[in-house]
């Protein structure tokens, strides 16, 4: 084979791709050659491919193990969506090209669909040797090359026309934006591109902002190393830096100072260092970080400090009863300890299609011991009953917090099981969810997080709740947790800070806030 003389290539030790280089470098070389900036302040200048974007080329092309997937995810404004271009460029008539194929990317709205096929489009008229041999097809957002029969295609989750039949590469623009689990477009792609030997995806996305959406459970999954043929590129914001720094925007930009604005990116972390209510986008945007975007009752670092496990001896609950078809939640909180133990349930009737519903993974936590089910459609009080009933035989328990609006359901129920009711009238306390007894419960329970005293051992549905929970303030600056804004469940949330505040209480000579002791009768 002669010499290895190709910069790109003088550590591989033995090239596949022709002689002089391997297949990364190749494509690397032929979009520089063939591909020109489409916008910004380079535009129409010949395309340098920086060293970052180089490593992620060398990743995806000269995996051993042959890409089947690729996971690239930083910051906002890094040209994600050029990049994303001269990959579908180099598929649908560079040394990628496969004859007689189709190439489709995909986006959750039309008007983001439409961006990465005007780029594309744009580099194509600016190329004196792409332009003579593709087809621009404005009206359809398409790009065709007659002489090889390749076809790419521009898909939104909202369009309501046939996505095609198995694309060979696939674009995947800002999958981060699907909230849950699952995408019937994007697995409507990808179990077509089975049909090929050595189909490829791209997703390339800024990070989505909870654990239990789709971008998240891939990137953890790859993160993990479960698939050689998933390869996973990913810049995001150490969650211990200083947020405003330089050092955590360099981490998640990796065109900082570069072709992205140095200064934009500061005064954008300025705007949020003065205005809370922009921390959380700025976070999620710019730092690349799982952070939603309303901001939440507690940050995900806190959350996940106090992930430790603890036993309990004393316990305190609260107790949060659902409607008929909504998550009950039971959480016990030992104030010695800081231990945490949770119960979940929700009908076992219709769990996948609440599921799909909710974009939450019910079903599989079901399965993974996370989650109990009652028999039939609606949460059956008497099952929870006895729950509860065996667990005062089994553990200290001193009170639980109630929300009374749906303890008239499961009173009754407890009695059958066979609890006194003075028993019951002595062990479970009506607990107001106004701001009242709210704020400050939530006071509390911030205290528990801030100083590490809660020892949650990461449940996943009680952290779903967690994440979810968003606080709303009066005119006085008094605080409780808001159904209404926040983006799901919190019914969690809501067991857990009772529990702390009704622990605070009982631990507590002086009250430290306001608790409604009356007759459940009343």
């Amino acid at each position: 084979m002669g010499d290895v003389t190709c910069l790109e290539c003088r550590d591989l030790a033995e090239p596949e791709f022709g002689e002089f280089c391997g297949r990364a470098c190749r494509n690397i070389r032929w979009i520089e050659t063939n591909c020109f900036i489409p916008e910004g302040k380079d535009v129409g200048k010949p395309t340098i491919l920086r060293e970052w974007q180089r490593d992620i080329m060398r990743l995806i092309y000269d995996n051993r193990a042959v890409t089947r997937e690729a996971i690239i995810s930083y910051a906002k404004k890094n040209a994600k969506t050029t990049f994303s271009a001269f990959l579908l460029l180099l598929h649908a008539v560079g040394p990628e090209a496969i004859r007689n194929t189709q190439l489709v990317s995909t986006a959750q709205s039309r008007d983001q669909a439409a961006i990465l096929f005007d780029l594309a489009a744009k580099i194509v008229r600016m190329s004196p040797t792409l332009e003579p041999f593709i087809m621009v097809r404005e009206t359809v957002k398409q790009l065709y090359c007659p002489g090889l029969g390749t076809l790419y295609k521009a898909l939104s989750a909202d369009d309501k026309t046939s996505h095609g039949k198995s694309a060979v590469f696939a674009v995947h623009d800002e999958l981060g934006q699907v909230r849950g689990p699952i995408s019937l477009l994007y697995n409507a792609i990808d179990n077509a591109m089975g049909a090929h030997q050595n189909p490829l995806s791209i997703i390339i996305s800024t990070q989505a902002p909870t654990d239990g959406d789709l971008l998240s459970i891939k990137i953890d999954d790859a993160l993990e190393g479960n698939d050689p043929q998933t390869v996973l590129s990913l810049y995001v914001a150490d969650d211990e830096l200083d947020p405003f720094s330089e050092e955590a925007m360099r981490q998640a930009n990796p065109a900082l100072g570069d072709f992205l604005n140095i200064e934009e990116v500061k005064r954008q972390a300025e705007q949020a260092r003065r205005m809370p209510s922009n921390e959380a986008l700025y976070r999620n945007y710019q730092l690349n970080q799982r952070v939603e975007a309303s901001n939440p009752f507690v940050t995900r670092s806190v959350w996940q400090s106090n992930s430790a496990e603890a036993p309990l001896n004393i316990c305190y609950g609260g107790l949060d009863l659902s409607e008929t078809r909504d998550l009950t939640a039971l959480v016990l909180f030992d104030p010695i300890t800081g231990g945490v133990e949770c119960k979940f349930w929700l009908p076992a009737e219709g769990l996948e299609d609440r599921a799909r519903e909710d974009r939450v993974p019910y079903d599989v936590w079901a399965k993974q011991g996370y989650l109990s089910t009652t028999p039939g459609k609606s949460i059956e009080y008497e099952y929870i009953a006895e729950y509860l009933a065996n667990l005062f035989r089994k553990r200290d328990i001193r009170k639980i917090a109630f929300d009374r609006w749906n303890m008239r359901h499961l009173r009754p129920w407890l009695i059958k099981a066979g609890l006194p009711e003075a028993f019951i009238d002595d062990r479970f306390v009506s607990f107001g969810q106004g701001y009242q007894s709210m704020s400050p419960a939530l006071r509390v329970l911030e205290s528990h997080l801030l100083n590490q005293r809660i020892a949650h051992g990461g449940h996943p549905v009680l952290q779903m709740c967690m994440m979810n929970s968003v606080v709303k303030s009066d005119e006085t600056g008094a605080r409780k947790l808001d159904k209404k804004k926040s983006r799901g469940r919190i019914d969690g949330a809501v067991a857990l800070t009772m529990a702390s505040a009704i622990a605070s209480e009982d631990q507590h000579e002086k009250q430290v806030f306001p608790v409604e002791i009356e007759s459940i009768l009343e």
